[in-house]
Order: structure tokens, then sequence, then C-alpha cells
């Protein structure tokens, strides 16, 4: 859809995860605004049409539309739903970008249930009040883990050595619920310690009320091959955390028991 939109409006478009997980950041305005970059990682970046994935933030967190971005998509199903009982998505953006996506989505069925409306409805009420308990949990987490001795390193936007902790700071109001441990020993050190988490489920998704642990290898990055996997600094031994509505401290007495 994103791409066909591209065509009306311009031939050239970017699309972009924001932050990207589970081991960078990436900035919008670079990409809507490339003619203010004179190098670095966006320098290449043309000026078309900018869709930012909005998921992992949230609203409450980041507005990729104030930064210029053309269009942002949510999985509805994250932190909006908030519950994991329902499955939707949000495409937001200029009017003239929008309208063609009424024609489509009436032709193709890709409208939800009138349920399904209102438990997003029911959900959103809760959503700034569920992602401002789940930032500062993050963070405590994340300080931490980086203090444990059986953890190699911590990915968060929020500390200030995360390589875009700078870039978050502009950009972002909250630095979001998402975290990435990578676990000394290798992968099957890192498998052994999520399959001892209690607190923490075993399951690749995020921004419900339960938090959940995966381990990107074998499933959301599953299917890129290992090398690839590497390129991208994603090791065998990252867990990715995503952070819900637990009492911190209990979080950490969990990922500690695992960690041995």
């Amino acid at each position: 859809m994103v791409r066909g939109l591209a065509t009306r409006a311009d031939p050239r478009e970017e699309g972009a995860e924001a932050p990207i997980p589970p081991a960078a950041a990436l900035e919008v305005r670079r990409l809507a605004h490339p003619d203010h970059v004179g190098s670095g990682a966006n320098s290449r970046l043309s000026p078309g049409l900018v869709a930012v994935d909005n998921t992992f933030a949230s609203p409450v967190n980041q507005n990729p539309l104030t930064f210029g971005a053309d269009l942002v998509v949510h999985a509805a199903t994250k932190y909006l739903g908030g519950h994991s009982d329902l499955t939707a998505g949000a495409l937001m953006g200029r009017k003239d970008l929008l309208a063609p996506v009424w024609g489509w989505r009436k032709n193709l069925g890709q409208t939800i249930t009138p349920e399904i409306a209102a438990q997003l409805a029911r959900s959103l009420r809760t959503l700034t009040v569920r992602v401002e308990r789940q930032n500062p949990s993050a963070m405590t987490i994340a300080e931490a883990m980086r203090a444990h001795p059986g953890i190699e390193r911590v990915l968060y936007p929020g500390l200030p050595d995360f390589p875009g902790h700078d870039l978050a700071r502009r950009q972002m109001t909250g630095f979001g619920g998402m975290l990435t441990i990578e676990v000394k020993g290798g992968g099957e050190s890192a498998t052994r310690v999520a399959d001892a988490l209690q607190l923490f489920a075993l399951a690749p998704s995020l921004g419900g009320t339960e938090s959940l642990v995966t381990q990107p290898c074998t499933t959301t990055h599953h299917g890129l091959a290992p090398e690839e996997r590497r390129r991208r600094g994603i090791s065998d031994a990252i867990l990715r955390l995503s952070v819900e509505l637990e009492d911190a401290g209990d979080l950490i007495a969990d990922l500690r028991q695992a960690l041995g």
C-alpha cells in the first residue's frame, strides 16, 4: 500500500522503523529532510515519500509526523491494543496520501469488526498510563542489567552509552519498554536464561500487560542467514525484553535468578 501511494505522490519512497529493533535508532528528520544532512548513515536517502513504523515507540513517546514524515503506521495489535486480545493496524498521514486508502480498504475488506474497534477504543483510554509506567520500568531494568556480571551489553535508548542516545533524546519524549540484553556465554547461555525466566513469558510479541522475552535468532530473525544477523548486530546471545506492567523490582529479581 505504501509503495502504491509512493507512485502517486513521488516515485521515491523510504520506509523506516524508529527506533529500529533490536540494536539501533533512526532519525526521522534526516529521512524527511535529507538536504539538512551532509554526511552520516542516512545521508544517501532520497527526499521521497517517508513512511515510519512507530509501533515500538507508540504515539506517547514519539510523533514522526511532527518531524516531517508523510505516513505513520502502527501495529495496533501491540501498544495501542495493549491487552494481547485483538489484531488491528493504523495508518496516519497527509489527507491527500490517505485518500486512495479508502477505496482499497473497501474493496479488499481491510476493516476491523465493530467488536475489535470497541476493544481498541477501550485500550486507547489507558495507553498513556500504560506507556508512562513501562518507560521508567524499562530504564530501571536496563541499568540493573548493565551492572550484572552475566551480561555482555545492554541496548536501550535511555542509556547514555546507547549509540543512538542523543538522537533518542531529541526525537522521543520517552524511551519505551523495549530493551535488548546480550548474555555472556553465547547462544546456548541465552537460551537457558530465557527458559529459566518465570515472570517473563517466552513469546515474540510486545505491548501487552505481561512482560515478554524472545531470542531473535530463533524467532523474529530466524529467517535471516547467520552472517546477515551478525551484520545487523544481532548475535545468538541476544534476548529482547518487552517490559510491561509488572513491578520493575520483581522483573529484575526474575532476570537475576535466571542468570544465576
